[in-house]
C-alpha cells in the first residue's frame, strides 16, 4: 500500500532570489524527510531583477559584476543545473517529487502537461533539438530536449533539476515579458518577444495549477498559504 500520496500546493509568493532559492530547498527536505509526501509545486515571482547561476557555472562574465554593482540586478545560485537564467517578467516554477515516482514526474510528463496547457491559452510550444551542450552564460541561449520553444524558435521555457538523497527538484522558468533593455545588457542579444495571451501572470498560474492536478484525483492535495512574513520563521 502506497504512503507517498500526498501533494503540497504552496501559494504564490513574491521573494528575493535568496529566499526562493532556500524555499524551494526547504520543500526538496520535506520531500525527502516526510514519507507520504510525493511531490510539492509551487509558483513564483522574483522581488526585483535576478540572475540566478546554475550549480556548474564557475564564473560570471567581468560586465555582470558591474551591473549588479550599480544595482541593475541581483545574483544567486541555483541548486539545480544549466545556464544563467534573467528573471523578471516571467513566472517560475518548482516541483519536488520523490525518485521513486520518477517516471511519472518526468521532464517528458511536465513538458507534456505545460505544451497542452499553452496550447489551451493560444500558445504553441515544442521541445527542443539538443541532447547535450557546454554550459553557456544565457541558458535561454540553447534549447535542450528538456526546454521548450515556441512558434518563432524563442525558447521559452527551461527545466533543470536537482536529485538528493531519492528526490528530485525541478525547476522551470516561463519567459512571458523579459526585459529586453536589461537582456540586451546582459547576453548582447535580442530577448524572446513578449508574449501577450490577455491573461495577468496570475490567472496563467491558476490554470497551469489546475491543469497539473486534475490528472493526480488519486491524491490528497493539501493547499498552503504563506505571508511573507511567515518565510524567517520557516527558514
Amino acid at each position: 500500500m502506497r504512503t507517498d500520496n500526498h501533494a503540497l500546493i504552496i501559494s504564490t509568493l513574491r521573494l528575493s532570489g535568496t529566499e526562493q532559492m532556500a524555499l524551494d530547498l526547504y520543500f526538496l527536505n520535506k520531500t525527502i524527510s516526510e514519507v507520504e509526501i510525493l511531490f510539492t509545486l509551487r509558483f513564483y515571482h522574483w522581488e526585483g531583477d535576478w540572475i540566478s547561476l546554475g550549480y556548474h557555472q564557475k564564473s560570471i562574465p567581468p560586465h555582470w559584476e558591474k551591473l549588479v554593482e550599480d544595482r541593475y540586478i541581483k545574483i544567486v545560485r541555483r541548486p539545480s543545473g544549466g545556464g544563467a537564467v534573467l528573471h523578471s517578467g516571467g513566472i517560475t516554477y518548482a516541483l519536488t517529487f520523490k525518485k521513486s515516482s520518477y517516471k511519472s514526474f518526468s521532464y517528458e510528463l511536465v513538458n507534456n502537461w505545460l505544451i497542452e496547457s499553452f496550447d489551451q491559452l493560444g500558445l504553441n510550444l515544442e521541445r527542443g533539438n539538443l541532447r547535450k551542450s557546454i554550459i553557456k552564460e544565457n541558458c535561454f541561449g540553447t534549447s535542450y530536449a528538456s526546454d521548450l520553444v515556441d512558434q518563432y524558435g524563442f525558447k521559452r521555457i527551461g527545466s533543470a533539476q536537482y536529485r538528493k538523497k531519492g528526490a528530485f527538484l525541478q525547476h522551470g522558468e516561463i519567459q512571458l515579458n523579459p526585459p529586453k533593455e536589461l537582456w540586451i545588457k546582459l547576453f548582447g542579444e535580442e530577448p524572446p518577444k513578449k508574449i501577450n495571451l490577455n491573461l495577468t501572470n496570475e490567472e496563467i498560474i491558476k490554470y497551469l495549477m489546475n491543469s497539473f492536478l486534475k490528472t493526480k484525483s488519486n491524491l490528497k492535495i493539501e493547499n498552503i498559504s504563506y505571508k511573507k512574513d511567515d518565510i524567517q520563521k520557516l527558514l
